[in-house]
């Protein structure tokens, strides 16, 4: 079975410079509900893995496709029978996890929304302000921790109302998860099950809230189903390949909780947790996992591959393993820059004698989340390829490239309590409002694809009338510092001059100056070309959204809350200043 479907892709150019693209694939039919493909996966794969998570003992527990099923069942009637259901939602607060998993199903057959939210807004803030709005929006019935303790401080400073506080850890400040799990099944739980449909709610996930607070993005089960039906058909070797992933991507996002779990639930395959992170001392738990378990596929995020690579490179017994069973890797969440791009393929062509696709995929919360992928082979980052079936994208004229929107049944309903807003993220012919940037690989080929062009409302002019591609910039940048500048933010609206501030992997000064140099000498001209530079000491923070917990970084909000950086980095003490590292144009 191939690893990829040949796209086949109808272009159409309109009168007023838009594009329409879209596949000529018909999309075949989908299930109804999340809770109707793990009943059939449970009939016929009742002993297979669907998730493994490390115990304390650092041994594999267990969830098979039959256990998630009765889980899901009990947990179903155990929320019904508290009231729950689409005006009372269930919210998750804790990172991912086998009960999470199983929670989460429940809220699936059950027909009750589930809210995982990113759990660093109840452990990493410092005024849980975030998680505060998140839980004014959702009015939830229930909250589900896997320890109180960690999140005690969290729950003791917001608003719960009426929420019943629910456990996996004994604790007498809440509600033991074994209760839920131990309540029988009955009629009700079967009715409900049988109620849910395509236009269901099944979660709400947050948005990072780069323009503004958090949106709650209303995700149904025609929006999953049919994005994984979208996805088994231009990766045809999931239908009858079970995926195995190791995976560490937050279930509070899309990629990680729509994306990555559905893609295993999908083929019956196994998702083995990951409690490591692109991270110092926590990049070796991955390490340990990837020595043990061989994916055939698998997805992270650019910092994810810059933290794995030189493992991987120093130790060729970890690569091989790495590599055995690929099938694909796939990066999404940023551009992944040129350098790890060649690296990694260096390193593929060196371990195994078949070729590995490397691939993108470009999407939102708002599309659940693949809206194109890059199902045929890549020479290099950037393209985000196609329509997948059932999609269809249009690229609107702007001044500087061209405005990506995108309908088709994956797309949202809305936003929840929002009509206003739900009504501006949409264009006249029902199209939602990506806000990213994109323009042809090939102008006279648009079935060649799309290339990435960054996000329209992270671009600014320079002073000269010059457009900055900020995501274009801040790619090539931090591909120049080869794993030294960990990211980087780009400033200077209306000067003179492109800035930067960065955050640095190793205090290495003039290392960082010999990538800047490079940088600018590849980019000489003044849309790219960076004159100063200053070092961040703080790193960026979950409060007022300048990171997420995949570790992308908010351009708008560092911006917004770093304006006495700016100051020293473009005021005119700049060049007394030591810390600021000038680059003048020669």
């Amino acid at each position: 079975m191939p690893t990829f479907a040949r796209p086949d892709i109808a272009a159409e150019r309109r009168a007023d410079g838009s594009w329409l693209l879209s596949s000529r694939t018909p999309l075949e039919p989908y299930e109804r509900s999340v809770g109707a493909v793990l009943a059939r996966q449970a009939r016929t794969r009742p002993d297979a893995d669907l998730l493994c998570e490390r115990d304390g003992d650092g041994a594999w527990r267990r969830l098979t496709y039959g256990e998630a099923w009765r889980g899901a069942q009990a947990i179903g009637q155990a929320l019904l029978d508290r009231g729950l259901g689409p005006e009372r939602p269930v919210v998750i607060l804790s990172g991912n996890s086998v009960d999470h998993l199983l929670v989460t199903l429940g809220g699936f057959v059950a027909g009750v929304p589930v809210v995982p939210v990113s759990a660093a807004y109840s452990l990493q803030s410092t005024d849980f302000s975030t998680l505060a709005h998140v839980l004014r929006r959702a009015r939830p019935g229930l909250v589900y921790v896997g320890e109180v303790e960690p999140h005690a401080r969290a729950l003791a400073a917001v608003d719960l109302g009426a929420a019943t506080v629910v456990a996996s850890a004994p604790d007498e400040r809440a509600t033991p998860l074994a209760d839920l799990l131990a309540t029988v099944p009955g009629n009700e739980i079967e009715v409900a099950a049988e109620a849910v449909g395509p236009d269901t709610v099944a979660k709400i996930l947050f948005t990072s809230g780069s323009t503004g607070p958090p949106k709650g993005v209303l995700t149904t089960h025609r929006m999953l189903c049919c994005n994984q039906q979208m996805t088994r058909q231009v990766w045809p070797f999931t239908t009858e390949e079970p995926v195995v992933l190791v995976d560490w991507l937050p279930w509070s996002h899309t990629f990680g909780g729509s994306h990555d779990v559905g893609l295993v639930l999908w083929s019956g395959g196994t998702l083995y947790l990951d409690a490591g992170r692109p991270a110092p001392g926590l990049i070796e738990t991955t390490l340990a996992n990837l020595a043990e378990v061989s994916p055939n596929a698998f997805f992270s995020v650019p910092a994810g591959f810059a933290a794995l690579l030189p493992h991987l490179e120093a130790d060729a017994g970890l690569a091989e393993r790495f590599f055995a069973n690929l099938r694909l890797i796939l990066y999404a969440g940023a551009a992944l820059p040129q350098a790890s791009w060649d690296r990694l393929a260096a390193l593929a062509r060196r371990t195994v004698d078949r070729p590995i696709p490397f691939t993108a995929s470009w999407g939102s919360t708002e599309t659940a989340p693949m809206a194109t992928t890059a199902h045929f082979p890549l020479d290099g980052p950037g393209c985000i390829g196609v329509p997948v079936p059932g999609v269809t994208v249009k690229l609107v004229p702007t001044e500087r490239t061209h405005e990506l929107r995108v309908k088709g049944p994956n797309v949202t309903p809305g936003y929840l309590g929002e009509p206003e807003v739900t009504a501006a993220a949409f264009d006249d012919e029902g199209f939602y409002r990506m806000g990213d940037a994109g323009r042809f690989v090939d102008p006279e080929h648009p079935e060649r694809g799309i290339v990435f062009d960054g996000r329209v409302a992270e671009d600014f002019k320079l002073a000269t009338g010059t457009w900055v591609n900020v995501g274009t910039v801040r790619t090539a940048l931090v591909s120049a510092g080869a794993g030294l500048i960990r990211d980087a933010v780009l400033t200077g609206h209306d000067g003179p001059e492109l800035g930067a501030l960065v955050w640095l992997t190793a205090e290495d000064r003039e290392g960082l100056r010999a990538a800047v140099d490079k940088h600018n000498a590849a980019h000489p001209q003044s849309s790219a070309r960076i004159g100063r530079v200053l070092v961040l000491a703080e790193p960026p923070a979950i409060d007022g959204g300048e990171i997420t917990d995949k570790g992308y970084v908010n351009q708008r909000a560092v911006l917004a809350q770093r304006m006495a950086e700016q100051v020293r980095l473009h005021g005119p003490g700049a060049g007394d200043d030591p810390e600021v590292l000038l680059f003048p144009a020669r």
